[in-house]
Formats: structure tokens, C-alpha cells, sequence
């Protein structure tokens, strides 16, 4: 008999009732440090008392009255996120998925609007993930991600990651767009480095293409900048942003230059709930936190620290380690021993990781996490890996 909620995750077989910070209350009264932060999403850890403030003060004047009229808290955020980015204007979404949807929808209509009705492929590469949408599943293209679920959407092309030579083959009269994620996520925390970014930026002015960056699991301070793609100093045309933006509320949002929004007019695209008072007020929180210079120092500092502690650990256990890879405090762990393995000895030892391909395991904790959390982390993800080898 089918459950009452829709079997489609493996769960593991754990229940939280609360949380503080960097830390998780199970219903059996037990405490776990959460690595994870709900893949990326609580970007300042659980119950952070300015998210708890303006989630509470928005809740008891207003929730929700759809984009048919002005919604002072979206337009506050707007106006944070294109003073602190490249971008001219934003739409806002509930998710990552949802601004995928949008930036695939925004690249066409932009050619279709200048002229170019033929430059609709979207080039893409092996590894990456663009949500679970149609178009999501279509532009990562994997078999893991599209079995059973054509007809695909048409019009992406998928190259090897780092492949130039590929890059350069692919193009044609119908290409419009690039999409690349500065750095993968579920493809096993693989930073494409700087240098080939910016080969990306002038291999898209030279074709005359847009350049849309996946920034929703790298993006909002994750990586040590507000933005991942800051590191390398070049800007897209069109960026997609989610997860760590609402700090556990759901938002996401498309950020655009005002030459590749110039297609999206009144009518062409919309969300019922999209940019909504609540998830807004919570949003102008996190960005006002997140986007502080010196909020950011300490990102990196605290990322140093983390990565000298899994370089000892990779040193201490080449029986389950294999390296250490990543950017900032989105990490991951190559192992050698399978990943989710280590996984499930973290659960004994009352740590939380998240799995992912390549046979990684990525460490995601919450950009407020502490030096001393991170010692504890090491420790206890020294024990797990002691435990595997037992």
C-alpha cells in the first residue's frame, strides 16, 4: 500500500523537533551538528533570532496578496540584491526549480525578440543540476534525472565538464546561452576554476551569447563572496538564486541585466506566490546579514579553518578519504569507502552530511557556524570514519 505521503525519498530515519544554530533536536532527545543546513538552505542556521524577528513581525501584518499589486518588502529586496550585484532587476520565485524555469524562458524570449528565433539551444554540462522541472531535468540531461520522463524538453546541448575543446565543437546558428554552475553541488562540490569562468564570460561575448550562472546551492555568501562567480571578476547575463536567500523559508529569484530582461514585458511571466510579503521580509533579513562585508571575512576565515581540519582527517584515514574539494563552507569529502556509508556513521556519531555523485560527501554547514563546532565536527567525522574501518 502506498504511503500517505509520496515515497520519491529515500528518508533516513530521522526526525527533528528543534533547532538552534548549528544544531538539530531529534525526537528521541538527541543532538546532532548539522553539516547539511537542509542542503544549503539555512544559510544562518537554525532559528536565527533576526530571521525568527521578521518572519514574526511580517506574519502579524500581512502574508500574502499576489504580484497584482506593489508589495513593499519584494521591492526592498530587489533593490539590496541589484545595489549589491551586477544585475538591473530581479523576479522572485519559491525555489530554484522555479528560477531555472524562468532564466531558460527569459534566454529565448530575449533572441526571439531580436531577431533570432533559431537561438534557442542552451548549452550545458555532464554533472550538473538544474532542479527537478521539465526544463530543469532537460538541461542537466542525465539519465539519472530523465529516465521515464520524456519527451524532454528540447534544446540543450550537454558537454564533458572543462571540456573547451567541446565547447568550441558545440556551436552553431542555434545557440543562445551558456549555463553553467560556478560550482556543482549535486555533481560532487566540482568549482570550475576561475580562469575557466572567465573563458566562459569571453567565449559568450564572442559568440554573442547569454551567460546564465546556477547559482542557487553556491551562491549567497556559501562560497566566501555574496556570489560564487565574484571570485573569477566577471558578471552574467542572467543568474539563478535560491536556497541560502531565504534562509529555510522558501524563495528564490532570477537576477538579469536590464538587456537580457528587455523580453520580459508585462504578461510574459508570472507566480502567484512569488516574492510574497513573508517570503520577502525574511529574505531582506538574511541579504542585510549575508551581503556584510565583514560577515563575509569570517565566511572565510571559518572556511580555512574547516578545510585545514578534512585535509587532517583525508591525512588521518586514506582508507575512506580520498581529497578535499570545494570553495568557502561548501566542501566535500572524496571518499573512498562509499559515501553514504559515511553518511550513516556520521548519524551515530550525532553528525549530519549530505551525499552526493562522484562519491562525495558534502559539508554545507551554516555560515555561522563556530570554531568550536568545527572542531566538533572534525572530531566526530574523525570517529565515523574510525568506525567504518572497525
Amino acid at each position: 500500500m502506498i504511503p500517505s505521503v509520496l515515497p520519491t525519498y529515500s528518508r533516513a530515519d530521522l526526525a527533528f523537533v528543534a533547532g538552534q544554530g548549528s544544531w538539530l533536536e531529534a525526537e528521541d532527545g538527541r543532538r546532532f551538528l548539522d553539516l547539511g543546513a537542509g542542503i544549503a538552505v539555512n544559510a544562518l542556521g537554525h532559528a536565527h533570532p533576526a530571521l525568527v524577528a521578521a518572519l514574526t513581525d511580517q506574519a502579524g501584518k500581512l502574508w500574502h496578496v499576489s504580484n497584482l499589486y506593489q508589495i513593499p518588502q519584494q521591492q526592498k529586496l530587489a533593490d539590496l540584491l541589484t545595489q549589491a550585484t551586477f544585475a538591473d532587476t530581479v523576479f522572485f520565485t519559491n525555489s530554484g526549480t522555479e528560477a531555472c524555469e524562468l532564466a531558460v524562458k527569459m534566454a529565448r524570449k530575449y533572441w526571439f525578440e531580436k531577431g533570432h528565433p533559431e537561438k534557442t539551444t542552451i548549452l550545458a554540462f555532464e554533472g550538473s543540476f538544474h532542479g527537478r522541472s521539465s526544463a530543469g531535468i532537460a538541461a542537466a540531461g542525465s539519465e539519472k534525472m530523465t529516465h521515464g520522463f520524456g519527451p524532454l524538453l528540447p534544446g540543450f546541448k550537454h558537454l564533458p565538464f572543462g571540456d573547451h575543446d567541446a565547447l568550441e565543437a558545440a556551436i552553431d546558428p542555434t545557440v543562445g546561452a551558456v549555463l553553467v554552475e560556478p560550482v556543482q553541488g549535486e555533481g560532487g562540490i566540482r568549482p570550475l576554476p576561475d580562469a575557466c569562468l572567465k573563458g566562459l564570460r569571453d567565449f559568450c561575448d564572442t559568440h554573442d551569447l547569454l551567460l546564465i550562472l546556477d547559482e542557487v546551492q553556491c551562491g549567497m555568501g556559501r562560497t566566501g563572496k555574496l556570489f560564487a562567480h565574484e571570485w573569477a571578476g566577471i558578471s552574467p547575463d542572467i543568474m539563478m538564486v535560491a536556497k541560502g536567500i531565504g534562509g529555510g523559508f522558501p524563495l528564490g529569484a532570477v537576477l538579469a541585466t536590464e538587456e537580457a530582461a528587455s523580453g520580459m514585458t508585462a504578461g510574459t511571466h508570472g507566480s502567484t506566490y512569488g516574492g510574497n510579503p513573508l517570503a520577502c521580509a525574511v529574505g531582506v533579513a538574511v541579504t542585510e546579514i549575508v551581503a556584510d562585508p565583514a560577515f563575509l571575512d569570517e565566511v572565510n576565515r571559518k572556511a580555512g579553518l574547516l578545510r585545514q581540519k578534512l585535509e587532517g582527517l583525508v591525512a588521518a584515514h586514506p582508507e575512506v578519504f580520498e581529497s578535499v574539494r570545494g570553495s568557502g563552507l561548501m566542501l566535500g569529502l572524496k571518499c573512498v569507502a562509499p559515501n553514504v556509508e559515511l553518511v550513516k556513521a556520521g548519524y551515530e556519531e550525532g553528525i549530519l552530511t549530505v551525499p552526493a555523485a562522484d562519491n562525495v560527501v558534502r559539508l554545507l554547514p551554516a555560515l555561522t557556524i563556530t570554531d568550536d563546532e568545527i572542531a566538533t565536527a572534525a572530531r566526530r567525522l574523525d570517529a565515523a570514519a574510525t568506525a567504518l574501518k572497525a
